[in-house]
C-alpha cells in the first residue's frame, strides 16, 4: 500500500492508470482542508442569518454532539434544518460568498488537478458530503462536478422557501445508501477522508484514503488502500465529512 510518502504525480499516475468510468469525492477534509459545513454554520450565525434563539440551540446542539450526546446524523440534519423559513435564493448567495472567502483558498491544488485530468478522461464525478448542500454546491463549481451529481446534507425548498423537512443527510452508510439510490452500486473509485466516508470507500473498485484521519487510516491498513496527504493538508480535528 502506498503511504503518505506518495507524491501528487504518483497518485495522478495510479488513478489515470485505472482509467475509472465513475469516480467519487467526498469534500471536506478530502478536496479542501478544514470542515466547511461548520465553518458556514458559525459563519451564518455570526452574520445573523439565523435568529438568535436558533443561534443558542444550535450551539447547544453542536456541544452535545462533540460530547458524544448527539449522533453525526442528527448534527448534519440539523446544521441544514436551522436555515428553515429563509428563501434558498439569499442562502445561496451567502453559502457562494463564505466558499469563495473561506473555503477556495484551502482547496488542495493536488486533488483540483486530479479532478481536472479525470474530467478530461471522460470520468463520471460525484460528490458525496454530509455539509450542507448550498455549500458543496459552490464549491462544485470551482471542480467542474455538474449540480445533479452532487449528493449532500438537504432539506426540501417549497415555493423558494426553505423547510426543515430532510431530504437527505449522506454520511456513514448513508453515502453508500445515496450512491446506491442513483444507481451507483460499486464506483470505480471514491475518495475520503474520515471514518464516516468507510461504507462508500469499501464499496469502491479502489479506495483512495486523502488526509485521512486517524480511525479512516487505520482502516485503510486494514483494507491495504491508497492514502495521500496532500501538502498543508491538516488531519481533521472533527469526523464531520
Amino acid at each position: 500500500m502506498e503511504m503518505t510518502g506518495m507524491t501528487a504525480a504518483e497518485l495522478r499516475s495510479k488513478v489515470m492508470q485505472l482509467r475509472p468510468k465513475v469516480a467519487v469525492f467526498d469534500c471536506d477534509g478530502t478536496l479542501w482542508d478544514g470542515d466547511a459545513g461548520v465553518g458556514f454554520m458559525n459563519w451564518s450565525l455570526e452574520q445573523g442569518i439565523v435568529s438568535r434563539s436558533t443561534c443558542d440551540w444550535i450551539d447547544t446542539r453542536h456541544r452535545a454532539y462533540r460530547a458524544g450526546n448527539v449522533n453525526e446524523l442528527q448534527i448534519c440534519g440539523e446544521m441544514v434544518q436551522i436555515y428553515a423559513g429563509l428563501r434558498e435564493e439569499e442562502l445561496s448567495n451567502a453559502a457562494a460568498r463564505y466558499f469563495a472567502e473561506s473555503v477556495k483558498p484551502q482547496i488542495f491544488p493536488e486533488m483540483k488537478a486530479l479532478v481536472e485530468d479525470l474530467r478530461g478522461l471522460g470520468t463520471e464525478l460525484w460528490a458525496v458530503s454530509s455539509t450542507n448542500k448550498w455549500i458543496v454546491l459552490e464549491g462544485m463549481r470551482a471542480f467542474g462536478i455538474a449540480p445533479e451529481r452532487v449528493l449532500a446534507a438537504e432539506v426540501a425548498v417549497a415555493g423558494g422557501v426553505i423547510t426543515s423537512e430532510i431530504v437527505d443527510v449522506p454520511t456513514d452508510e448513508g453515502k453508500a445508501a445515496s450512491l446506491r439510490r442513483v444507481g451507483l452500486a460499486q464506483p470505480d473509485a471514491v475518495f475520503g477522508n474520515s471514518i464516516h466516508d468507510l461504507a462508500m470507500l469499501e464499496m469502491a473498485v479502489y479506495a483512495f484514503a486523502i488526509n485521512p484521519s486517524p480511525e479512516l487510516l487505520e482502516a485503510a491498513k486494514r483494507h491495504s488502500w491508497t492514502v495521500f496527504r496532500p501538502q498543508g493538508a491538516h488531519s481533521m480535528s472533527s469526523d464531520i465529512s
